[in-house]
């Protein structure tokens, strides 16, 4: 049963004997989960644990220094993330950036080095970090407080990372529940019209209108857990929360972080100093364990549950959709049958009216064949990447792991991609198999990558951190045409030689197609089945936004509640739902 279903070519897993080496890669990534499932000293690369120690006992296996890292600054009002230094805030001369993989390089990750950095269960309080002083008379400093109100104004957000985690904000919203999130905002506006949003809207102290307000103190708090060893005494660190505050600093020798908020006019003209500070402690937790301190950030940030019931929904709408079909074509068969059967019936009716037409070679084959190989690669890839992720072998502890595989799998996947276009493009008659291996290595590849350089130069015109470095875009080019085509090339000439078997032949010359209404033309169809979902996500969107304002004024039903997560985002968290939340990491 299985050589005829791969000779006649038409079922989808006729693919699947030519895929010894993917089968080989499956049945190697499941000993290795089996094998990572019963030990316990396995660690993926770049995850083992740091063990850290007061200064006093500090030896070669632990460590007392705590660093804090920086990522990119972005908003969910701008498309343009920038580098922390960008900004005029507190920077490291020393700049010691962690190497980058590929994955973080291309999501437009920037992690460097902070002055922030704390000796291990050493607690500090009101601790200067440094000075800005900004001259609006001087063009330079004025153009530093400008970007930095601007940054304010649209809600840039801070991402800081310890020990590989990210260090999120928490506050209460109303219930009694937190919600968290692993950025904070540099600061807060309130326009002229004195509505506050976004931070501003939860400290009522901020009350001036057409006023900037600038978090310059920050209140980390450092969670470990201690592990007694053979010899020694040494603990692992399993959070890292801070509270953002504004302070205005009068005295830079002699600092109290209480008072009033540190305030920057929109029309401030005079000289300016802000003093950035920091207070930290350390607590103990005998609960959470390393391998499980991921945990705490994902039962915090709500919104990022699996949203069961909208899977179990979208499920059931695909059966009963899909049995739809199934019952008007099998009534259409069953009719076709049955006058089959009758005697009296001499044309041809039904599936013998079209049968001799269906498997011709369409007008457009070479464009079809290119398009099914790339499917297939990208449907290979995508495959591939969910079983690793399944495995855990993705861990969003390994930052950039996702792009970086899914890149990698791509580039080894060409061999498919060139494997069934050919083959299907012979199928089609084709003679030009030469021609089909060049586009089917340098279409859509070509076009994605025009739209990448094209975007990039934008980026690199406005200074974003997004934007791809030219060594990076040397080493995309050349795992592409170095490792890609070549084996795109292998699959196209294997494919060359093969092609499927129809069940049916069909006849020289075609059957001639009656003149169809312009409802069943491609044109109207392709319209039609972009406006109909366009409407229905436009009409719940302004349903939803429309609820968001009575949720906010604290009038929204507990169903309203649990679907929009936090009433204080103002429209945020649609972007959340649909998966556009920038976190820092994978």
């Amino acid at each position: 049963m299985s050589i005829r279903c791969f000779c006649m070519g038409t079922y989808p897993w006729s693919l699947w004997p030519t895929l010894s080496g993917l089968r080989g890669l499956l049945v190697l990534g499941l000993i290795l989960g089996l094998q990572t499932a019963s030990s316990n000293a396995f660690y993926l690369p770049g995850l083992a644990p740091v063990n850290f120690c007061e200064v006093n006992g500090k030896t070669n296996y632990c460590q007392s220094s705590v660093e804090l890292y920086v990522n990119r600054l972005d908003s969910v009002e701008s498309v343009l993330p920038y580098e922390y230094n960008t900004f005029d805030f507190c920077h490291d001369f020393k700049k010691q950036s962690p190497s980058e993989n590929l994955g973080q390089v291309l999501f437009g990750e920037r992690i460097t080095s902070s002055p922030y950095e704390f000796s291990f269960n050493k607690s500090e309080t009101c601790v200067k970090v440094c000075m800005k002083s900004y001259d609006t008379a001087k063009e330079d400093q004025k153009k530093k407080l400008d970007f930095l109100k601007k940054g304010i104004q649209l809600n840039y957000q801070h991402h800081w990372i310890i020990d590989n985690m990210p260090v999120v904000w928490c506050r209460d919203i109303n219930g009694g529940n937190k919600y968290c999130t692993t950025g904070f905002p540099v600061g807060c506006f309130v326009p002229q019209s004195g509505e506050s949003s976004d931070a501003c809207f939860m400290h009522p102290e901020f009350n001036k209108t057409n006023t900037y307000y600038i978090f310059n103190h920050v209140d980390i708090t450092i969670t470990y857990h201690s592990e007694n060893e053979v010899d020694w005494y040494v603990s692992k660190l399993v959070s890292a929360r801070l509270e953002p505050k504004s302070y205005k600093h009068v005295d830079e020798n002699h600092l109290t972080c209480n008072g009033t908020p540190m305030e920057i006019p929109g029309d401030y003209t005079d000289k300016l100093n802000i003093i950035y500070t920091y207070s930290v402690k350390f607590e103990e937790n005998k609960q959470i364990r390393w391998g499980s301190r991921w945990d705490y950030i994902l039962e915090s940030m709500s919104h990022t549950s699996i949203q069961w019931f909208s899977i179990l929904n979208s499920f059931v709408i695909v059966l009963f959709l899909t049995g739809m079909v199934a019952m008007i074509i099998l009534r259409t068969l069953h009719k076709d049958i049955i006058r089959y059967n009758q005697e009296d019936i001499q044309k041809d009716y039904g599936w013998k009216l079209v049968h001799a037409d269906v498997f011709r070679p369409p007008r457009l084959g070479m464009l079809l064949s290119i398009l099914l190989g790339q499917g297939t690669q990208v449907l290979i890839m995508t495959f591939i990447t969910l079983f690793l992720a399944c495995l855990g072998f993705l861990s969003p502890a390994n930052r950039g792991a996702l792009m970086t595989c899914s890149v990698v799998l791509w580039v080894l996947m060409g061999a498919s991609a060139g494997y069934v276009s050919a083959k299907v493009y012979k199928s089609f008659r084709g003679l030009k198999w030469k021609t089909n291996f060049f586009l089917t290595a340098l279409l859509c590849p070509g076009v994605v990558f025009v739209d990448i350089f094209i975007m990039n130069l934008i980026l690199w015109i406005e200074g974003s951190s997004s934007a791809i470095s030219f060594g990076t875009l040397v080493g995309i080019l050349a795992l592409w045409f170095g490792i890609s085509v070549p084996l795109t090339f292998l699959g196209a000439y294997v494919g060359s030689f093969q092609k499927f078997d129809y069940p049916v032949g069909t006849n020289q010359i075609p059957r001639h197609i009656p003149h169809q209404d312009f409802i069943r033309r491609p044109l109207f169809s392709i319209i039609i089945g972009g406006v109909l979902p366009l409407v229905v996500f436009l009409s719940n969107y302004f349903y939803s936004k429309q609820h968001l304002s009575l949720v906010g004024e604290g009038n929204g039903t507990p169903l309203q509640y649990s679907c929009l997560e936090n009433p204080m985002d103002r429209g945020v968290w649609w972007l959340q739902s649909m998966g556009l939340r920038r976190v820092g990491y994978d």
